[in-house]
């Protein structure tokens, strides 16, 4: 499922480069789109492994915490969320809770455990991973020496209050693995009952900095057992750029396969996502039972501002109906010095999308506040508006995911419209001209701002959808016809499915 990192559409290509709309001229029409998004919240729950499947829309707003990398968001059956990142002075474990993903914004920061004074433990505290095992807290993070701060290794704290911010936290000690080398980002998942740890190490006889690993966890959560498979050793050049890193492991069930994300590249604009999967009922600890994609599933995007997305977790949303994508990035590309030194990595979330082949789709990091969504047609159920050359459509199996993502915004117009903003043009909105709906660059006019804005209204064919009514043109609305969307008086409810969508 490898991505592309700059758009697909030829001439928008060009575009780009030359910072105007293309070739839009009287010979080409235009037409409209809106709508709003939908508030979600629910009851807890992982997703259930099924076939690839629609959920409904979520919204939050990025970036969810400034200066936290390495976010790992764990929700637990209590009803809260907890999140434990890296902070930027690597000196201490800090860990917040809300019973919403956006909440966990602005939860009260406590700091739970912090360096030791000399020796071991004692600097470079990364990537803290929080964990409910045989109903016990586990935070897993990576250490070095006070008098050695490159002495990187991996440790396990313990916790036996039900509430994690508080009571006291047992250090476990070091996960003892087959080498005594540099080793970071250890994280945990059961598959058919059994449970994994997985981890980043540096192997004596291969010139890298760390591949990926898998192990059984053994009788305790700090412990391995049997076989270590070595699941990646990077040797694409997206994977060895600065650094030969892979790293910051990460597991996601679905739809009878295991998909493993890991980090690769060094931790500037380099930095990105790779994947790995594999059938539910393989041999996880047998290396030729995984695939790995040969292109990275997740990488900086200028269009969007966003630089160095990596060292992810998964979550789920407050319905339990949307896989959840947090992860770190910056907000600009270049950086002075190492960029480990560089403070402003920032935690953000977006929803994880599903193709119809049944692997994740990430699409590519999103601008910066409200999160974008999709619309899906409700008389062709696996259908969603896109644009391609500037055209908006309605086409299944939209692979190039962020062609058929929009933020919904405040519309152009005001009057208590909506404008819907593309996701991989900020600046680019749905707009109508003769009818038909382009997407095109926000020129400051007010009839483009009146051509970009409509009324979101009850679905005409459903209640739960919506339809989309022309701020300038009442009693005409988006419907697809024939592949294309165009703004029509609709003269009889056999046309109202075609005008109606709902958001996902």
């Amino acid at each position: 499922m490898p991505l592309p990192l700059a758009p697909t559409d030829p001439i928008a290509r060009r575009a780009v480069r030359r910072g105007s709309v293309g070739r839009g001229g009287p010979r080409r029409l235009r037409s409209v789109l809106a709508a709003v998004l939908l508030v979600l919240a629910g009851s807890a729950g992982l997703p259930t492994a099924g076939p690839a499947h629609a959920a409904p829309a979520v919204s939050y707003t990025n970036p969810l915490v400034n200066q936290r990398a390495d976010p790992h968001i764990f929700r637990h059956t209590d009803g809260y969320y907890y999140l434990t990142a890296t902070v930027p002075q690597y000196d201490r474990i800090v860990l917040r809770r809300a019973t919403t993903l956006q909440g966990l914004a602005t939860a009260a920061e406590t700091t739970i455990w912090s360096r030791h004074t000399s020796g071991e433990m004692g600097a470079h505290i990364w990537a803290p991973e929080i964990h409910f095992i045989n109903n016990r807290w586990y935070v897993y993070f990576a250490a070095g020496r006070t008098d050695d701060v490159w002495r990187i290794r991996m440790y396990v704290l313990e916790n036996a209050n039900a509430n994690p911010l508080t009571g006291s936290w047992t250090e476990r000690g070091r996960i003892t693995t087959p080498w005594d080398t540099f080793s970071l980002d250890a994280s945990t998942f059961v598959a058919n009952g059994v449970r994994y740890l997985t981890w980043a190490q540096q192997e004596p006889g291969i010139s890298t900095n760390s591949n990926v690993y898998l192990a059984r966890m053994g009788a305790n959560p700090w412990q391995i057992t049997g076989t270590v498979t070595r699941l990646v050793v990077p040797t694409y050049d997206w994977e060895t750029r600065g650094y030969r890193v892979a790293e910051g492991p990460a597991v996601i069930q679905r739809n009878g396969r295991v998909f493993l994300t890991y980090s690769a590249s060094a931790t500037d604009a380099n930095y990105c996502l790779g994947m790995l999967s594999a059938s539910a009922t393989a041999n996880l600890l047998d290396a030729a039972s995984w695939s790995k994609s040969p292109s990275p599933v997740f990488a900086s995007n200028a269009a969007t501002g966003q630089y160095g997305p990596g060292h992810n977790s998964f979550t789920v949303s407050e319905d339990g109906q949307s896989d959840i994508l947090a992860y770190h990035d910056r907000n600009y590309r270049d950086i002075s010095g190492d960029p480990l030194n560089d403070p402003n990595r920032r935690t953000r979330l977006q929803k994880v999308y599903w193709n119809a082949d049944g692997t994740p789709n990430f699409g590519i990091p999103v601008p910066d506040g409200i999160t974008p969504v999709r619309l899906r047609s409700h008389d062709q159920s696996t259908s969603y508006i896109r644009h391609y050359d500037y055209r908006a459509r309605l086409e299944p199996n939209v692979t190039n995911l962020a062609d058929s993502q929009f933020r919904i915004v405040t519309g152009l117009a005001g009057g208590g419209t909506v404008s819907l903003e593309s996701t991989n043009f900020p600046g680019y909105y749905l707009r109508h001209r003769g009818y038909a709906l382009y997407v095109e660059r926000n020129d400051g006019s007010t009839l483009f701002s009146a051509d970009a804005s409509f009324h979101r209204r009850s679905g005409l064919a459903a209640s739960a959808g919506l339809s989309l009514e022309a701020q300038n043109f009442p009693g005409r609305y988006v419907r697809h016809r024939d592949g294309l969307l165009y703004l029509d008086a609709l003269t009889s409810s056999a046309e109202h499915p075609s005008a109606t969508f709902h958001l996902e």
